[in-house]
């Protein structure tokens, strides 16, 4: 690998020096046999001359270019120390890391090994000036840094720094300071997503050397007055400019659109406002430009020549209008294109080779675009929330290399095309909310690599496909708000869906018992199947990672299973109207302390009053028990602090024996058989009592 490990090319002088001396590796062991060779040898003059141009430009390259022997020393004592001091500042803490490693960063605490009376140019994430011993480049992201970077830090010692990057650490308290304008020599900056907050000094827009400025995904960040217009005017040199999240509260520079330099430009969620201009947009070296977030940003598609390298655009969340024009076909490095919740009304352009294409929310109608199904590196597909209509076209089948379907929320018709069958590389398809109708087909058997598949709130009829048990890695299965009915099948063997976390089958016509495999799967949170036919007794859950439990308005008999009880991350359970039979004791609801909602209205139940049940459901704000068999003292005193609504009518209740609840809004008591005194509900409560 060479040892130009930087963002973008460093300049044709190096690399030319890099190319004189191409078998010259960097590295410890190849550089030290160069030595060990000139010190044996003549070199010859050409290799010497190479070499001596090489040398001078060794502040451009990092130390690890270059090795030396643990007896030379060429860090001064001054700056291993005020590196030491950085370094005492801060506490280690895992906080990133998860970030780091989505965009696969190496995470590891650098400092821990910085040690007093060591070269500190031999330090992890330090890179040093070859002749003059020099701090040039600090590399310091992803290393478990927390703490504050104080006005007066060590850190401001460095004038000769060439790299300074911070990014992925946790700075809280810390603002992009004047200090970091005293870098002179910087070319390279990142202090990116690491908790910097409040005003950017103006001091920043005097790096006039900088090539790339990243200070994006950060808490709250604003740039005083005119310091934005100031940083724009006066780095010239900028590649890549990063300032996502950060508050500007401009119209857009169109300075910005004359940098021929300008290889990526951020400014997601600025603030930007007005209107973006319609002129053609010369930034031949352009790969990358977010504008999305902006909502006070309008305008038409912006206007590309031909001699252009852009590769990723998104506009998504701002006013941007009209049509999708047809000179998007100059866009031939396009990979990425996201234009969620924009106000284009019109999609006529010729589609390249994108491998992401999101046009969710946007005012599209009409059907597929023809030239969508010609994109054979697509690889996501998202055309939800629109008013898309027709059918699918079968020849969205071409999409080969398809994994994300999102047709979601549109007009589409009709039944699904059998050639899907040939997505084989889908891990997610989501169909919910149109009007497709008739059988789902039968087209899962090698659509093995799904994880969600959503085909909810449409007018599906028949029975589920038996290929739907071949789905071995599927999490989410949705198919409610249908008309489905028959057996739903069992997986293809024992084990089949054990990553399974979310299966709604509500709002159909399904009949029989519940499925058995349904009660053995390891990793499910929520179970739906409300609003079916299912009969027979509830079956005991083997697992307890239920969170909601919807089964409600079937015609279950029986008795509530023991394993409810035992849920301890319950939230919801739902077994309202229901033909459910039996005494219930309170003190069984003890370990069921994150339920929120409780609804057992609408069975033949009876209810035990526990003479220790004071603290159960201590989360507890929705209750129904009404149209039940519970008769007596009413002594529960559940939800005291977090009960908001309870209904506890036509049931048999005489009185009540407890504290009134303080968070009390609808309070339903009537039909009962109530003697004396009523709990007295505060002041903002709907109370029926009759």
């Amino acid at each position: 690998m060479s040892c130009f490990n930087s963002d973008f090319e460093i300049s044709d002088q190096v690399l030319h020096a890099s190319s004189c001396v191409h078998k010259l590796e960097c590295s410890h062991h190849r550089f030290s046999h160069l030595n060990s060779i000139a010190l044996e040898r003549k070199m010859s003059k050409h290799l010497l001359l190479c070499f001596l141009f090489f040398l001078s430009f060794s502040q451009l390259l990092p130390s690890s270019c270059f090795s030396f022997s643990n007896s030379t020393k060429i860090c001064p004592h001054g700056q291993s120390l005020a590196l030491l001091r950085f370094k005492k500042s801060f506490s280690i803490k895992k906080y990133y890391s998860d970030y780091c490693e989505l965009f696969q960063l190496p995470s590891y605490p650098k400092t821990e090994h910085w040690k007093e009376g060591s070269d500190c140019c031999s330090w992890d994430g330090v890179s040093c000036d070859l002749v003059t011993g020099h701090v040039i480049e600090l590399d310091l992201n992803c290393s478990w840094l927390f703490g504050t970077i104080h006005s007066n830090s060590t850190l401001f010692l460095f004038p000769h720094l060439q790299r300074l990057n911070l990014a992925f650490n946790v700075f809280y308290g810390s603002s992009v300071s004047v200090g970091f304008g005293r870098f002179s020599s910087l070319t390279h900056l990142n202090l990116s997503n690491s908790g910097f907050s409040g005003l950017i000094s103006p001091e920043i827009s005097h790096l006039s050397n900088l090539v790339s400025l990243d200070l994006s995904w950060n808490d709250y960040q604003e740039f005083p007055q005119h310091g934005f217009d100031s940083l724009v005017q006066n780095l010239t040199k900028l590649q890549k400019l990063h300032l996502g999240g950060i508050s500007i509260s401009s119209i857009f520079p169109i300075s910005l659109l004359n940098r021929s330099s300008l290889i990526s430009l951020d400014l997601f969620e600025c603030g930007l406002y007005g209107r973006f201009p319609d002129n053609d947009i010369h930034l031949p070296k352009l790969e990358l430009l977010y504008l999305n977030g902006n909502q006070g940003l309008s305008g038409n598609f912006p206007r590309f020549n031909e001699n252009n390298s852009l590769i990723d655009l998104s506009l998504s969340s701002t006013n941007f209008s009209g049509e999708l024009p047809a000179s998007m076909g100059n866009l031939k490095s396009l990979r990425t294109l996201q234009l969620y919740d924009c106000q284009f009304s019109r999609v006529d352009p010729q589609f390249n080779q994108q491998s992401i294409l999101g046009l969710s929310g946007c005012q599209f109608s009409g059907s597929i675009p023809s030239s969508i199904s010609n994109l054979k590196s697509l690889q996501i597909l998202d055309l939800s929330n629109c008013q898309f209509s027709g059918s699918i076209p079968s020849s969205i089948s071409n999409l080969k290399s398809l994994q994300i379907l999102d047709l979601s929320n549109c007009q589409f018709s009709g039944s699904i095309p059998t050639s899907l069958e040939n997505l084989t590389q889908i891990t997610s398809l989501s169909l919910y909310g149109n009007h497709f109708s008739g059988k789902i087909p039968n087209v899962f058997y090698n659509l093995r690599n799904l994880i969600s598949l959503d085909l909810s709130e449409n007018n599906f009829s028949g029975s589920i496909p038996p290929s739907i048990g071949n789905l071995t890695n599927l999490h989410v299965l949705d198919f409610s708000d249908n008309q489905l009915e028959g057996a739903i099948p069992s997986p293809e063997n024992e084990n089949g869906f054990s990553s399974l976390s979310f299966v709604g089958l509500g709002y159909n016509l399904f009949n029989g018992t519940i499925p058995s495999w349904l009660y053995t799967l390891p990793s499910l949170l929520l179970l739906g199947l409300s609003h079916n036919k299912f009969t027979g007794h509830i079956g005991e859950f083997q697992f307890d990672s239920l969170e909601k439990i919807d089964l409600s308005m079937n015609e279950l008999h029986g008795s509530i299973p023991t394993s409810i009880f035992e849920l301890g991350n319950l939230s919801s359970l739902y077994l309202f109207s229901n033909n459910l039979s039996g005494v219930m004791e309170t003190s069984k609801f003890e370990k069921l302390r994150n339920l929120n909602d409780l609804d057992l209205s609408n069975n033949m139940l009876s209810l035990t009053m526990s003479v220790h049940s004071n603290s159960m459901l201590p989360n507890i704000q929705t209750l129904d028990l009404s149209h039940n068999n519970i008769s007596g003292m009413f002594s529960w005193n559940v939800g005291k602090d977090t009960l908001y609504r309870l209904n506890l009518s036509y049931n048999s209740i005489s009185g009540f024996e407890m504290q009134p609840w303080k968070s009390m809004q609808i309070l339903d008591l009537h039909s009962n058989l109530l003697q004396g005194p009523l709990p007295t509900p505060p002041n903002s409560s709907f109370f029926f009592s009759q």
